[in-house]
């Protein structure tokens, strides 16, 4: 910090912090540091920090949210392929506010109805906007659940919790398709315009497939990725 030049130190911290913004160095969770640990990096007071963050703020490049930090705005959502983790959780970590809204549930007549014949449509949400449906075919067993009361819960902790089975597998295929005019009008897009489509198969620890799963993805903001290690 230059505390003799003709810039505000809020000013250079705002300046520092943009080039970490372009730099990508928050992702991927695009979580900044904390108030105080800013005030430790600049050495300044906090009220410092928040004058430089309520710049950034008012230039559109963060979020602050309350009790949760700052984000750099418009990030990307990134969904790891090579964790067993939810749709849901993968938002939620993230530092998004996560929600899912129930579209329907009920029996499903499709071919493979026989082992998993109850179908449930959901709406996912970040920070209160549209980011994807999920059609999942599901054990016929679980039709008898209160799907109205569970609609917030994702549906790996709703097999845990309610029939005690914990998922040791999943497997995935990553492709593009289009938005029927249902789908876009739920995610709020035109009809026909292309969507990420995440395919996913769920399985116990005896094999059973227990959740096929489609997920509609907005693909402005969301990415999958996967990491190897050598």
């Amino acid at each position: 910090m230059q505390r003799d030049a003709p810039t505000s130190l809020y000013a250079q911290i705002a300046a520092a912090l943009r080039e970490d913004i372009a730099a990508a160095r928050f992702e991927p969770s695009g979580r900044l540091p904390s108030e105080e640990a800013l005030r430790a990096r600049f050495g300044v007071s906090r009220v410092t920090v928040r004058l430089a963050l309520a710049e950034l703020e008012c230039e559109g490049l963060v979020d602050r949210r309350k009790a949760k930090g700052t984000f750099t705005r418009g990030k990307q959502v990134r969904h790891a392929l090579d964790t067993l983790r939810s749709f849901h959780e993968s938002l939620k970590l993230q530092g998004f506010r996560a929600e899912i809204s129930l579209i329907k549930a009920a029996l499903d007549t499709d071919a493979d109805a026989a082992s998993l014949g109850f179908r449930v449509e959901r709406l996912h949400l970040a920070d209160g906007k549209p980011i994807a449906v999920g059609v999942s075919r599901l054990p016929s067993g679980l039709k008898d659940l209160d799907w109205d009361e569970l609609a917030n819960q994702p549906l790996y902790a709703v097999f845990e919790a309610r029939l005690g089975v914990v998922l040791q597998r999943a497997e995935f295929a990553v492709g593009v398709g289009v938005a029927d005019p249902a789908i876009a009008d739920l995610l709020g897009v035109r009809a026909g315009q292309p969507l990420l489509t995440l395919e996913r198969s769920s399985f116990d620890a005896e094999g059973r497939c227990v959740d096929r799963s489609t997920f509609h993805v907005r693909p402005e903001r969301y990415q999958f990725t996967i990491s190897s290690r050598y």
